[in-house]
């Protein structure tokens, strides 16, 4: 995890943040959570990275997670210096880039993919990428490609107060991370700007499927409960079905990235869509009839 996500803020509002709130309009991030609270479940949220391995198989990649029951998807745009990411996420932005995928392709692909998706969709980049493509287009191209949302990993809320209002004129969500790390200022900060849900780093450093749950998470889940009505969705480390329940037991979502995108490395290329399909079926703790090596 780069230094900017562990940075603190010195700014205390006066009242608690419950989080940036639109008027009038929900979004379809608002809108799966509330559908979700009221059946009493809580989300799983994916991560897939755009253009691995190819750009013409993303499509069907996001179909299969789709229909293999993510309630939201985080689209990764690939990037070639991918400094949060762990080995098996910077691997797959490398097969992306050297493929030829880039934020421009991406959201020219994607309102063809969006058309067959039920999730949510948040673009899931780095600030360079969007800097170069402009903030306005990048807004107005994101929304009309039917991005909900969007998550800058390296964007601080101190830096990102015209990114916040191009996008909220865009009537995109924007979602901020907080750590273990982060102070309950900062926190409180990073709930204010946040819309659709506020993430949850589990642990400092980069992504990447671990064997236990981060001891982390359940007093960083308590204190950003008491800053934020928003929900509350915990990555970085999340890679069983055990892990995502045990998320669920204390925050509104568990994200799954780095096991999905080693799953599809490994399983794409002799099974196709319907394997990495099972494999979130899997996660999702459905009897799919998937197998999983945890060696």
């Amino acid at each position: 995890m780069s230094e900017t996500l562990k940075s603190a803020g010195s700014e205390r509002q006066t009242a608690p943040n419950r989080g940036a709130t639109r008027i009038g309009i929900e979004s379809r991030l608002e809108g799966r959570f509330r559908d979700l609270r009221k059946r009493g479940e809580k989300a799983l949220v994916i991560y897939l990275t755009a253009g691995d391995p190819l750009l013409e198989a993303t499509g069907k990649l996001l179909e299969a997670v789709d229909q293999g029951g993510a309630d939201v998807i985080e689209l990764g745009i690939p990037f070639s210096d991918p400094l949060a990411d762990g080995p098996v996420i910077q691997r797959a932005s490398e097969r992306a880039v050297h493929g030829g995928a880039t934020l421009r392709k991406v959201l020219e692909y994607l309102p063809r993919w969006r058309e067959r998706l039920g999730a949510p969709i948040v673009l899931f980049t780095y600030f360079n990428p969007v800097l170069q493509y402009g903030l306005e287009s990048f807004a107005r191209d994101a929304s009309r490609a039917g991005a909900d949302g969007t998550l800058i990993v390296d964007l601080t809320p101190e830096e990102a107060g015209d990114y916040i209002a191009v996008m909220r004129s865009h009537h995109v969500d924007t979602v901020f991370l907080a750590s273990p790390t982060s102070s309950d200022e900062r926190i409180e900060r990073l709930a204010a700007v946040s819309t659709g849900f506020l993430y949850l780093v589990s642990r400092t450093g980069v992504t990447g499927e671990r064997q236990s749950l981060s001891a982390a998470v359940p007093p960083l889940v308590e204190r950003a409960r008491r800053f934020t009505d928003l929900p509350l969705a915990v990555g970085f480390g999340v890679s069983t079905p055990e892990q995502v329940k045990a998320v669920q037991a204390l925050a509104d979502a568990a994200v799954v990235g780095s096991a999905v995108v080693h799953a599809i490395e490994e399983r794409y290329p002799a099974g196709g869509a319907p394997a990495v399909r099972d494999f979130v079926h899997w996660l999702k703790g459905r009897d799919s009839g998937f197998e999983h090596d945890r060696t």
